[in-house]
């Protein structure tokens, strides 16, 4: 039975450091307790933990966390509940606020959580977002680790994290874990399916001249080189009408179609697609249904199995607010011996999804990161988050869309549209607004010129006040036009 040995330091701030003695674990299986389990455990070679061994408390935290505790039941019988939840029961972040508090104070509570710079207004949270600063400090805890013996730490310690971590967000995904794989972004998730894919000359796949560059120069790289062709949508956005959105899909598909590519959020303007009733039609012929869903995992609120695809590709740097270059990607079990891998493994046709991840040495503080990023986003909640993000959305665009020249190209009705919002100004081009927008008040947006897309695109985060959109109402209304 373990048992507690030494006490905290008795500094008002200070890293309280657990140890705990296990008489009949060798070292190497109390490094395997550590990464399973993400318990905090002080291990021979001399580091407090690996479990958030930054957070400082004080003593009388301290003792308020375990007195009780260990006065009430042994500690053993405390861990072995740790053991069962797989959470460390000396990992003491800050809680967020009762949810029966006020809106506006949960949400101040979650604006505090972020370091973002007090000079500048961001609004392009669409193209990658900050990190709370919990997830920055996991990253650097990580990563300091990994620096001491690098070989030692990625690869014997750190990579067995992978499997926790890939449980989690298989369960926030809504599917199992062997459909999982982590990878760093969208874009390679998409090359990993588009490039996978069996396809011949002649194949046909349907996609849209909205979709994301990278993945329109993918499938193009495959038509130059083997000959598939590439049947083009040029929708007309933004639209309100899911019956069209998904007929302009199904009116492509012939019986040569094998693949449809659909964006969930066209990135340019915030319209939503229709992926499940799409994914339904395309299903009835036997095609396969490849998503690009990095501007909605983490944004919208649904499990990945209600789209009702065969595979999905997603950046969790976007709004899952994880490390920079993280991703994901969800393969159906039953489709994964049908791709071949980007980067093969020993079994390029096997059915296991760790195929998909064969990448050498890789950014594993990174990957060790996501997992806070995810404990953060539930911390906030799917459901709410959402609804934030929405209403953010909202502000800031029916205080403008009456004002002269002021044209907002994105639905108002929450099925079409969430947080990414595009507004266009007569006689001003993208590029111009947006440099009116930061030169004069220190608004950071992006300018939009895509097929028949064109403004300047605003996308608020959860961290982002009223305040701050107020201040870009002002500056709508003052654009010289």
């Amino acid at each position: 039975m373990p048992c507690l040995i030494t006490p905290p330091p008795a500094s008002s701030i200070c890293y309280p450091v657990i140890l705990l003695h296990f008489p009949s674990l060798q070292s190497q299986q109390k490094i395997e307790l550590t990464t399973k389990y993400q318990l905090n455990i002080l291990l021979p070679f001399g580091h407090k933990s690996l479990k958030q061994e930054s957070m400082s408390l004080n003593r009388r935290m301290f003792l308020k966390k375990l007195g009780t505790t260990i006065g009430a039941v042994s500690l053993g019988n405390v861990l072995m509940s740790s053991l069962a939840s797989g959470r460390s029961i000396f990992d003491e972040r800050e809680s967020p606020p009762s949810p029966d508090l006020k809106d506006e104070d949960f949400w101040a509570w979650v604006q505090e959580s972020y370091t973002v710079s007090p000079n500048i207004i961001n609004l392009n949270n669409g193209g990658v977002s900050p990190q709370p600063l919990v997830v920055q400090e996991t990253f650097e805890k990580y990563n300091r680790l990994c620096n001491e013996a690098p070989s030692y730490y990625m690869w014997n310690i750190l990579n067995e994290g992978r499997e926790a971590l890939r449980a989690d967000l298989a369960d926030f995904a809504g599917c199992s874990a062997e459909e999982i794989a982590i990878d760093r972004n969208t874009t390679e998730a998409m090359n990993d399916i588009i490039y996978g894919l069996p396809l011949t000359a002649g194949d046909e796949v349907v996609l849209t001249k909205q979709d994301y560059p990278n993945v329109i120069n993918t499938w193009k790289l495959r038509e130059k080189r083997e000959g598939i062709v590439l049947k083009w949508i040029n929708l007309e956005l933004p639209s309100e009408n899911e019956d069209e959105l998904t007929n302009a899909y199904v009116s492509q598909f012939t019986d040569k179609t094998k693949v449809v590519n659909i964006t969930h959020i066209i990135n340019w303007i915030g319209q939503i697609i229709p992926v499940k009733k799409i994914a339904r039609e395309a299903h009835a012929r036997g095609i396969d249904v490849l998503v690009d869903g990095a501007h909605t995992f983490a944004l919208l609120d649904f499990k990945i199995p209600d789209l009702e695809c065969d595979y999905f590709a997603t950046s969790l740097h976007k709004w899952m607010c994880a490390p920079f270059g993280s991703g994901m990607l969800y393969v159906k079990k039953d489709k994964i011996n049908k791709i071949w891998t980007l980067f093969p493994d020993a079994q390029p046709l096997g059915d296991k999804i760790t195929k998909f991840e064969t990448l050498g040495t890789r950014n594993f503080a990174s990957e060790m990161a996501i997992g806070s990023a995810l404990d953060f986003h539930l911390a906030i909640g799917s459901e709410r988050k959402e609804k934030r993000l929405r209403e953010l959305k909202d502000y800031w665009t029916s205080r403008v869309k009456d004002l002269p020249g002021i044209h907002i190209k994105t639905s108002f009705k929450p099925k079409f549209a969430c947080v990414i919002g595009l507004v266009a100004v007569d006689g001003k081009k993208p590029g111009e607004v947006v440099r009116y927008l930061f030169d004069k008040y220190k608004i950071h947006t992006t300018g939009i010129e895509w097929e028949n897309i064109s403004g300047t695109r605003v996308t608020p985060n959860v961290y982002t006040t009223f305040r701050d959109l107020d201040k870009l109402v002002l500056a709508l209304e003052k654009l010289p036009r």
